[in-house]
């Protein structure tokens, strides 16, 4: 449970007023105590946001209407954490507090610097290897606040995957997705770089992009208006749809700063339960992810297509059916 916000808030090192309390991309394993009754968390991280919301918390995809204080929760990316914080003082009347609370790993240290230069921050609460502070909202400087740029000819976005250009493993799984038809879904389709790919052909005759990151899934709706293009804000892991002659997938392999190569396992299986019974998956990995024993269980054959610059490009087959399977 993270608890550094409530020992902050009993400790009166940060305080919230009785009102109305935004709280900016919260922790799902957030404590809760302390906090007033009426608090909105927006939560663009699909998987998140259910969780949140599975425990009680109203929960939005984007910030709405007006609020009488906020949190903000650091983010590994620096700039979606000012973002937020530039969000937060908009929503917010002009001196209402703003607290902002992360982990030193996220990079707390500089936020706080950054904001003492701007703000009259009071006192900073250090516990579980992080901080908590707050400060009076006001106006932020120029740049805090995000906008959509564009990179290579696509729309990304602040704290979205490879928000600064393609990433060099869907390119060179684009490189390997010649004579791909049919109904084909993008599973953490991003931005939308590998949907772009796979409707320039016109044998394809469908492409479901599947999304849990709620930025990255409006950048792709900008960057793709091809009407055979559907979108889905879900978790792949769990989502339903299909069946698909072929996935393509990018999986990511991250929680925090931690390699888990159990997301991209969970792709794995996701995209055997979405295929047809001769469908296939092609799907690019970091070298080092052990991801063939995995991909042994789900389908019954797989071959590496590429291996280059740290990255492996996988074709699988066949998927395996699962008890419980359709």
């Amino acid at each position: 449970m993270n608890e550094r916000l409530s020992l902050a808030l009993a400790a009166d090192a940060v305080s919230l007023p009785p009102g109305r309390v935004l709280l900016l991309r919260p922790p799902a394993d957030l404590d809760l105590d302390g906090l007033p009754e009426d608090v909105v968390a927006v939560h663009g991280f699909r998987p998140d946001h259910d969780a949140l919301s599975g425990r009680g918390v109203q929960v939005a995809a984007e910030v709405e209407g007006a609020f009488d204080s906020a949190v903000v929760f650091a983010s590994r990316s620096k700039a979606l954490t000012f973002d937020m914080i530039a969000r937060a003082c908009a929503a917010v009347p002009a001196g209402a507090p703003v607290v902002v609370d992360g982990a030193k790993g996220d990079g707390i240290d500089s936020v706080v610097r950054q904001c003492r230069a701007v703000f009259e921050v009071g006192q900073v609460f250090a516990k579980a290897h992080g901080k908590c502070f707050a400060f009076p909202a006001g106006p932020v400087p120029v740049g805090w606040a995000a906008v959509p740029t564009q990179v290579d000819g696509f729309t990304t976005r602040a704290g979205v995957f490879s928000a600064d250009g393609i990433d060099p493993g869907s390119a060179l799984l684009a490189a390997h997705l010649g004579g791909i038809s049919g109904r084909v879904c993008d599973l953490g389709a991003g931005w939308g770089y590998l949907a772009r790919q796979v409707l320039a052909s016109d044998k394809v005759t469908a492409c479901d992009l599947v999304e849990a990151e709620h930025e990255a899934l409006t950048c792709a709706r900008a960057n793709i208006t091809d009407a055979r293009a559907t979108f889905h804000w879900a978790d792949a892991t769990t989502w339903s749809g299909g069946p698909f002659d072929v996935v393509v997938s990018n999986p990511p392999f991250h929680t925090a700063r931690k390699a888990d190569p159990s997301i991209g396992r969970g792709f794995v299986m996701a995209a055997a339960r979405l295929l047809t019974p001769g469908g296939r998956l092609v799907m690019v990995a970091n070298r080092h992810l052990p991801y063939e024993e995995t991909l042994t269980a789900a389908f019954a054959d797989h071959v590496v297509l590429a291996d280059a610059s740290g990255y492996k490009v996988i074709e699988a087959r066949r998927p395996k059916r699962q008890r419980g399977h359709r």
